[in-house]
C-alpha cells in the first residue's frame, strides 16, 4: 500500500473512530436502558431522550394516569375523591415508581399507603398558588417530576391531585466512569496498532533502506532489499536495486579496467624493453667497432631502424588505445574503390612480408567500380594489425598469408587467412577481448601487448561492419570482417536488377 493512502487511512481513522465509538457506545447503553425501563415500566416506546434527558422520558410514564385524571377533573370530579377509585390509580402508578396524593382545601385528603415521606414532602414544599402544566414540575435536588390537577370540590371548595415520580438515573457514575475507561481503551489500542501499520509500511521500510544505503557506502554491493512491499517504497526499493546492480557493475568494470591497465603497463614495459635492449646492443657494437665491414654496419643499422619501428608500433597502440578506452578515435571518411585501395595496401604489406620470407597471395572478386565508405588510415591500421599478429604467431619457415576480397551483393568480405600455429577453440571467442594473449609466456619473440585486435574490432564496428575469427590448431587462423556497399543511386541499382 502507498504510504500517502496510509496516512489518508490513518488520518480518517482518528476522526472517524472517537465519533463511531461515541455513537456505538450511546447506541449499545440507550438499548440497555431502554431495555430496562420497558421491562420495569412497562413502556412499549421508550424517547431518545432516556440518556440525555430522563425527566422527559419520566414525564411520558405517567401521561396515561395524568389524562384520565384530567378529564375527571372536568367531567366527573367528584369520582377524585373515591378512595377505593383512588387506591386503583395509585397502584397503577406504584408500578411506575411514583405516587399519588389529593388535597383539598390545602389539608391532604388522600396519599398512597406506600407513598414515601420524601414525595409528602415535596408536595408540601410547593408553593400553594403554583399552576403547574402538564409537563409537571421537577425539584432537581430531590429529582422528584410533580405533576398537578386541579378540580372543584362541592361547597366552593377546592382540590388539587398531585402525580410524583421518582426520577431514576440509568447512568450512574460508575457507568459512566466505565464508559470512559473503555473509551480511552479503545483509542490507545487504535492508536497502538494504528502507530504500528505506519511503522512497518514506512519507517521500518526506511530503516531497512538506511542499512543497505549505508552498506553502499561500506563498498557492500550485495545486499538486496526485498521488494515484497508495495506503492512508493517498492519503487525505492526497486531504484535502489538497480542503483545497487549498477554500482555493483561499475566496481567490476573499474576492478577490471585497473587489472587491464596495470596488465597494459607490464605488456608495454616488456615489449618496449626487448626493442631498447636490441637496439643498446647494437650501438654498444658499433661504437666498440665490432661492425668492422660496411656489410656488417648496414645489417646493423638496419636492425635498429627495425626496432625502432616496433617501438614506434607499440607506442601507436598505447595511443589507439587511449581512443578506444575514451571512445575517441578520430575518422576521416571518403568514398574508396575497393580494387584501387585494397592494391595498394597489399603491396605495401608485401614489401614488409618479403623481407620475412612469408608469401603473400591476393584476389580480388569484387566488380571494379565497388565502393566503400572508410577512414583509409584506419582501415590500414586494421591490415597492418591483422598481418603483424599472423606474422607474430607464425611458426613455420615457409609462412604463407592469404587476402581475398569476396563479394555479398550488398557488402564485401575481407579474409585474412595465415598458415600459422592457429587458435584453440576454447581460445578463439577472446582473441578480440582487450589485453588478451594465447601466448601467456609473452616472449620476447612475440611480445605484442594485447590489444591489437581489440582496435581491430572496434574500427571495424565503427565502420558499421562486424567481425570474426575461424581457426585449427596446426593449420592457421582465418580473419573476416564485412563492410557494406557505397551506392551512388539505390532506386537505380535497383530497377537495373528487376
Amino acid at each position: 500500500m502507498k504510504l500517502k493512502t496510509r496516512l489518508q487511512i490513518t488520518f480518517i481513522a482518528i476522526i472517524l473512530l472517537p465519533v463511531l465509538l461515541i455513537g456505538l457506545i450511546y447506541g449499545i447503553t440507550h438499548l440497555t436502558m431502554a431495555n430496562t425501563f420497558r421491562n420495569q415500566y412497562g413502556m412499549k416506546a421508550v424517547s431518545v431522550s432516556l440518556i440525555s434527558n430522563p425527566v422527559e422520558a419520566f414525564s411520558e410514564l405517567t401521561d396515561e394516569e395524568y389524562r384520565e385524571l384530567s378529564v375527571l377533573a372536568e367531567e366527573q370530579p367528584e369520582k377524585l375523591l373515591n378512595k377505593t377509585y383512588l387506591d386503583g390509580i395509585g397502584a397503577r402508578l406504584e408500578q411506575k415508581a411514583s405516587a399519588l396524593f389529593v388535597f383539598v382545601d390545602g389539608v391532604s385528603y388522600y396519599h398512597m399507603p406506600s407513598a414515601n415521606v420524601e414525595g409528602q414532602e415535596a408536595v408540601n414544599e410547593l408553593d400553594p398558588n403554583m399552576a403547574l402544566g402538564g409537563n409537571g414540575y421537577y425539584l432537581d435536588g430531590r429529582r422528584l417530576l410533580i405533576k398537578q390537577i386541579l378540580f372543584p370540590v362541592s361547597d366552593a371548595g377546592e382540590g388539587k391531585l398531585y402525580i410524583v415520580t421518582k426520577v431514576r438515573d440509568f447512568l450512574s457514575p460508575g457507568l459512566l466512569f466505565s464508559l470512559v475507561l473503555l473509551i480511552i481503551f479503545v483509542l490507545i489500542v487504535t492508536s497502538f496498532f494504528l502507530t504500528r501499520w505506519i511503522r512497518e509500511g514506512a519507517f521500518t521500510p526506511l530503516s531497512e533502506f538506511n542499512t543497505a544505503m549505508q552498506r553502499i557506502a561500506d563498498g557492500d554491493f550485495d545486499y538486496v532489499l526485498s521488494t515484497g512491499v508495495k506503492g512508493e517504497i517498492s519503487d525505492l526499493y526497486e531504484n535502489y536495486n538497480q542503483m545497487r546492480l549498477r554500482l555493483k557493475e561499475s566496481a567490476e568494470e573499474q576492478v577490471q579496467a585497473d587489472k587491464q591497465n596495470r596488465e597494459l603497463i607490464s605488456n608495454i614495459s616488456h615489449d618496449l624493453k626487448t626493442p631498447i635492449t636490441s637496439i643498446k646492443g647494437y650501438v654498444e657494437g658499433i661504437m666498440d667497432g665490432v661492425a668492422d665491414t660496411p656489410e656488417k654496419m648496414d645489417r646493423y643499422i638496419k636492425t635498429i631502424y627495425n626496432k625502432a619501428n616496433d617501438m614506434n608500433r607499440l607506442i601507436n597502440e598505447l595511443t589507439i588505445y587511449s581512443g578506444i578506452d575514451s571512445n575517441r578515435i578520430p575518422y576521416h571518411f571518403h568514398k574508396l574503390n575497393v580494387a584501387d585501395y585494397f592494391n595498394d595496401c597489399v603491396e605495401e604489406v608485401g614489401l614488409d612480408l618479403e623481407g620475412q620470407n612469408i608469401r603473400l597471395n591476393y584476389s580480388n572478386m569484387t566488380p571494379p567500380d565497388t565502393l566503400v565508405i572508410a577512414d583509409p588510415e584506419q582501415m590500414k591500421r586494421v591490415i597492418n594489425n591483422i598481418v603483424s599478429n599472423s606474422v607474430k604467431y607464425m611458426n613455420r619457415t615457409n609462412g604463407t598469408i592469404d587476402i581475398r576480397i569476396l563479394d555479398e551483393i550488398d557488402s564485401i568480405r575481407v579474409e585474412l587467412e595465415d598458415n600459422g600455429k592457429g587458435v584453440s577453440a576454447k581460445e578463439i571467442g577472446r582473441i578480440f577481448e582487450r589485453f588478451y594473449r594465447t601466448d601467456a609466456s609473452r616472449n620476447s619473440s612475440q611480445g605484442g601487448s594485447g590489444i591489437g585486435l581489440s582496435i581491430v574490432k572496434k574500427i571495424i564496428e565503427d565502420h558499421g561492419g562486424y567481425i570474426w575469427a575461424t581457426s585449427k590448431e596446426g593449420e592457421g587462423t582465418c580473419m573476416h570482417f564485412v563492410l557494406r556497399k557505397f551506392v551512388e543511386n539505390p532506386d537505380a541499382v535497383q530497377a537495373g536488377e528487376a
